[in-house]
């Protein structure tokens, strides 16, 4: 049988392709998704605008955060400040973008140790399983019967207020999430068939944890990451308002939201600001998070 040219025609956009699925049929992109959920979208430019306005705002100001003037203590929200001044007079504005920057480097940074920590701990247990999950996972149950925030009180009075130790004290506590999350999915990928086809090509077994599962696994660790960024910087304000946060004269949300409590009868403004900071930032991450655990859901995905 002769083949002619002419027994060929171009396939259309509109028809199907050569599998027989409808190119229409084809999901999105997680990103598609996460810009069709309107709140995810308005939390990320929300904390987009947030470290924006942290970075920049300082160094725009022609006053510090920890200048002071008597006569102007106390002053409402006006014109000269927005938000008006605190007790020494120093201009609450510009305090509360300074400890923005704070309280974003403690979320982030305790957000880093967070993922660090617990993926590690947690694929080493899931992936070797037997006796080195029990006594890993024995460890954690153990540590997870002391409440974070005590657990992180107690840290903070051993090594005493300070950034730093906020950053190690958060650290050190707030992985015990991130590494029972890591250790169910390597848990569940690790019988998949390109597991056993990698084994199978002589990958050792560091090798197909980090090449193979702990990359398979990063929707879920995505996910957590982000929503432990707003509960570490919830964790620092608390500390701060119960005296074991930043030393004077820096200023986090929290310290700024200690300070105002004293005076809130008086002058309400002092705290209002600080925790409006605090909430919005909270529910921007807490916006963000839902919209990538719904973008990254392989459920959703099918």
């Amino acid at each position: 049988m002769d083949i002619q040219p002419n027994s060929f025609e171009p396939l259309k956009n509109n028809t199907t392709d050569v599998m027989g699925m409808s190119m229409a049929s084809i999901s999105p992109s997680p990103w598609h998704r996460l810009k069709q959920n309107k709140l995810a979208m308005l939390g990320l430019f929300t904390i987009i605008i947030i470290v924006i306005i942290a970075i920049v705002g300082p160094w725009l100001s022609p006053i510090s955060y920890s200048d002071q003037n008597l006569m102007q203590a106390n002053r409402p929200p006006s014109s000269d400040h927005w938000f008006g001044t605190d007790n020494l007079g120093r201009d609450l504005f510009i305090r509360v973008l300074y400890g923005a920057r704070i309280s974003l480097a403690i979320g982030i940074v305790a957000s880093l140790l967070n993922l660090t920590i617990g993926v590690i701990y947690g694929g080493i247990a899931g992936f070797f399983g037997g006796r080195t999950d029990r006594i890993m996972m024995n460890i954690i149950d153990i540590l997870y019967g002391i409440p974070v925030l005590l657990y992180v009180i107690l840290l903070m009075v051993v090594l005493k207020p300070g950034l730093t130790n906020i950053f190690i004290a958060l650290g050190i506590a707030y992985w015990l999430g991130m590494a029972r999350i890591v250790r169910g999915q390597i848990l569940s990928l690790k019988e998949q068939e390109y597991v056993l086809a990698a084994r199978t090509l002589g990958a050792s077994n560091w090798r197909i944890l980090f090449r193979h599962l702990l990359p398979n696994s990063m929707g879920p660790i995505i996910i957590t990451m982000t929503l432990a960024i707003p509960e570490a910087i919830f964790a620092e304000a608390f500390l701060s308002f119960i005296g074991l946060g930043v030393a004077a004269p820096m200023a986090s949300w929290g310290v700024l939201a200690s300070e105002g409590v004293t005076s809130l009868r008086s002058y309400p403004f002092q705290l209002f600001f600080p925790a409006l900071a605090i909430s919005v930032t909270m529910l921007a991450f807490n916006f963000l998070g839902d919209g990538l655990r719904d973008a990254l859901d392989p459920r959703v995905r099918r």
